[in-house]
């Protein structure tokens, strides 16, 4: 059986370590490729209703050079677009990044039929997930399973909302940014800011106190 994936890595090494990888699958598949380096060459590769139906599966790496005129910042908003473009296209995402809320997030709003963290997986892993995905099963890798069980998402306190606005108050915007990245009010953010503190159990403090949190639970 010919499989046709698409990669989508900004680092060739990786990209011919995966090929060399699944060249190892169990059941001999015969692996057609190809390749994007960054956001917007996938971009205008997902996007061509040409390739609505011609890959069997994506190889996707969150972290990638974004493609700034259309506001495509890294791999879980290429996943959304796949899910859109692509839609029998299979996702097997892979991140260097394991915070709860990153990783939550991308279960949520992408559903991939497979998620790896690069620091929780062996090379037998990658072609364990391969065969999987292609079987109709889902992949996660343990660290991915466990923090998308933390009680704060299970029991929906906290929602995708939320969970945005703590990941851009993380990577330092203040309010009226955040509100403007999210096309909300000023005021919405701040209502949420005190759901999540009160959530978090903080009665006084700001923004740091409210991310000193999120990193002692492992959400960060």
């Amino acid at each position: 059986m010919e499989v046709k994936i698409l990669m989508i890595d900004d680092h060739p090494g990786m990209i011919e370590g995966y090929k060399a990888m699944l060249a190892l699958n169990k059941e001999q598949h015969t692996i057609e490729t190809k390749e994007a380096y960054n956001c917007e060459e996938a971009y205008k590769i997902i996007i061509d209703p040409n390739n609505s139906d011609a890959f069997d599966l994506v190889f996707l790496d969150y972290s990638i050079p974004e493609f700034v005129e259309q506001k495509i910042h890294n791999g879980e908003d290429l996943g959304i677009l796949i899910r859109k473009h692509m839609p029998n296209t299979k996702i097997i995402m892979l991140t260097a990044h394991f915070d709860a809320i990153r990783l939550y997030n991308v279960v949520k709003k992408i559903q991939p039929n497979g998620l790896l963290v690069k620091s929780d997986y062996k090379p037998p892993h990658l072609i364990e997930a391969f065969e999987k995905v292609l079987l109709g099963e889902t992949y996660f890798t343990p660290i991915v399973n466990e923090r998308i069980k933390e009680p704060l998402f299970t029991k929906g306190l906290l929602d995708n909302l939320d969970c945005e606005i703590i990941t851009l108050l993380a990577e330092g915007f203040v309010i009226k940014t955040i509100a403007n990245k999210m096309n909300v009010s000023e005021d919405t953010i701040k209502k949420r800011k005190s759901k999540i503190k009160d959530l978090l159990g903080i009665e006084k403090g700001g923004d740091e106190d409210i991310l000193k949190e999120c990193r002692a639970l492992g959400l960060l």
